[in-house]
């Protein structure tokens, strides 16, 4: 059995966490070494800091003071890299955003942070126009070039959507027009050089928006120390990552997961990171291991599922350069963990994170795998399962995970209530019931709403009963999850339909369609179940619970099953 002590973790009070992951490596002499592989080129320690230096600069010299947030709508790039521990650096605060919401999303979070700048690709940028004018604080946007962009020290393409300095879209009343900027010409004229700002390890150092439970994203606010005990708790002892490996992630950078694994992790250690823009595709992610081979790959059940299914993956694709696969966002299938340690002959460590803890706090150990199993809890972390009074419940019983560890966001911004309600002094409760078995592994079963973990991502079931109940021939709907033939979890409906109509595999397709149409291609329901009723309480909730399990009545639907999770 594999002992880890807890690392003892020590971040002195004046403390920018900039300075840990980037400058260190210049001073230390890794400025030579590989910091990011990307779209075929290499981009050292000492590239991707003076680039993040001109980046803190420029955001200094269009008025961006501490504390101040700067919004993050970049592809996976050096260009993120530098943005993010560039705007840290100089004490503002970075908020990186999923580069797959619809425009009226952008419109709550950048609102909601009260961005005055905003980084973003030129391809995100376009489809964002008509929204400018809905932005009630956003003052500069600087627009980077899409993929296999130079970096400082020649000579860019100019942004074909908009031009430098020139204004965008009529302004609401009160606010301003929002000036362009070209991102290279933009850093061009900075300065290379850059103090770190005297922040203390409690400052903010960046925010990361949460969909939760329910209702709108919550801005989770990380502080500077937080990404010090991930990378200590977890990266260097569970993962064993060291000055050699390469890393590369599916999980993109905006989300918790995905930042860890192929920003700050590899960043904290002297690694090196492969980042690629495009979508989470099975056959490009094999495609990518073979051109960069990394050592550590970063999954979801979805896409090692989808490796699997390719027709003689272990045979056309090179794969052996991986010493270690990671699985976290939903609960890893015993089937699929086993079948692909069968095929690629290497384990993967499933775990579970969050938003708000940034990242796995419980995680399987090499070596010691339990199949069907979130693992064990990461040294440095403690854990607690209780019942609804708080009260630690018996071994082997079912209850609420709470978790105590210092890489928990302080507050959630602007949500006092909400923040008292999921964080409760050093504890914070994940919204997750789980039971502990007398091995110490930690075992999922759900969620203790009734919120739908599909692909990585939240789904709301009261979102996809909305977007049903606007079709004229749905009555009522209620909507549950149901595990698929890999036992991924996926939404499932039960819909009563108006008087009228006739349950017909036609319908259930429209439906199907309908939903799609509205909402984010993977929250519509694989199957459609028609009934004549819906249980409900005697104040008329829907019981969704005696829903589950019910087995299904339609095939599952994956014509529009997302690639990119």
């Amino acid at each position: 059995m594999t002992t880890i002590t807890i690392p003892s973790v020590i971040v002195p009070e004046q403390f920018n966490v900039a300075t840990a992951f980037l400058d260190r490596h210049i001073i230390e002499g890794r400025g030579a070494k590989p910091a990011i592989y990307y779209e075929g080129a290499t981009y050292t320690y000492a590239q991707i800091a003076e680039l993040a230096n001109r980046v803190g600069n420029g955001l200094l010299e269009l008025g961006l003071d501490m504390e101040q947030r700067v919004g993050l709508l970049l592809l996976d790039s050096p260009q993120f890299a530098a943005a993010f521990f560039g705007a840290i650096k100089i004490g503002a605060v970075p908020v990186p955003m999923n580069t797959m919401l619809r425009p009226e999303d952008y419109v709550y979070m950048l609102n909601d942070s009260r961005a005055h700048i905003l980084l973003i690709h030129a391809v995100l940028w376009q489809p964002l126009q008509s929204i400018v004018p809905q932005l009630k604080y956003l003052r500069h946007v600087v627009v980077v070039e899409n993929v296999g962009v130079p970096l400082v020290g020649t000579q860019a393409p100019s942004v074909p959507l908009v031009a430098t300095q020139t204004p965008v879209g009529p302004s609401l009343a009160g606010t301003k027009t929002p000036t362009v900027h070209d991102f290279d010409q933009w850093v061009d004229k900075a300065s290379s050089s850059l103090e770190a700002a005297e922040t203390s390890k409690d400052d903010s150092a960046f925010w990361l928006y949460s969909s939760g439970s329910t209702g709108f994203p919550k801005g989770c606010v990380h502080l500077q120390h937080d990404m010090i005990y991930c990378t200590e708790y977890y990266a260097k002892p569970i993962l064993g990552i060291y000055e050699d490996d390469i890393t590369f992630s599916s999980a993109k950078l905006f989300f918790a997961y995905g930042l860890g694994n192929n920003l700050y992790f590899p960043f904290g250690v002297g690694a090196s990171a492969v980042h690629y823009p495009g979508r989470t595709v099975a056959e490009d992610m094999f495609k990518v291991v073979e051109q960069y081979r990394p050592t550590i790959f970063y999954g979801v059940p979805t896409l090692y599922a989808s490796m699997l299914a390719l027709p003689d993956a272990s045979k056309r694709f090179d794969f052996s350069s991986v010493r270690l696969c990671v699985s976290a966002g939903e609960a890893l299938p015993a089937d699929i963990l086993q079948r692909f340690q069968q095929t690629f002959g290497v384990e993967i460590l499933d775990g579970i994170g969050s938003t708000e803890i940034l990242h796995i706090f419980i995680s399987n150990y090499v070596g010691e795998i339990q199949p069907g199993s979130s693992g064990k809890v990461v040294p440095g972390y403690e854990a607690l399962i209780a019942d609804e009074s708080g009260h630690a419940v018996p071994q082997g019983d079912i209850g609420n995970l709470l978790i105590r560890g210092d890489s928990t966001a302080a507050y959630y911004w602007n949500k006092h209530e909400k923040t008292k309600d999921v964080i409760n002094g050093h504890w914070i409760h994940t919204g997750d019931k789980y039971y502990q078995d007398a091995d110490g592994y930690f075992w999922y079963c759900g969620r203790a709403d009734d919120m739908l973990k599909v692909s990585g991502q939240w789904v709301s079931p009261i979102e996809v009963e909305n977007a049903l109940i606007a079709h004229p021939a749905v009555l009522e709907s209620a909507v549950v999850g149901d595990f698929d033939a890999e036992q991924l979890l996926k939404p499932k409906a039960y819909v009563v339909l108006r008087p009228g109509y006739t349950p017909s595999d036609t319908l259930a397709n429209e439906l199907r369609a309908f939903v799609k149409g509205r909402l984010l291609p993977y929250k519509y329901p694989r199957w459609i179940a028609f009934t004549t009723e819906l249980p409900k309480t005697a104040t008329g909730k829907i019981q969704r619970f005696k829903l589950r399990g019910t087995g299904r009545t339609e095939p599952l639907d994956t014509s529009a099953v997302p690639s990119n999770p």
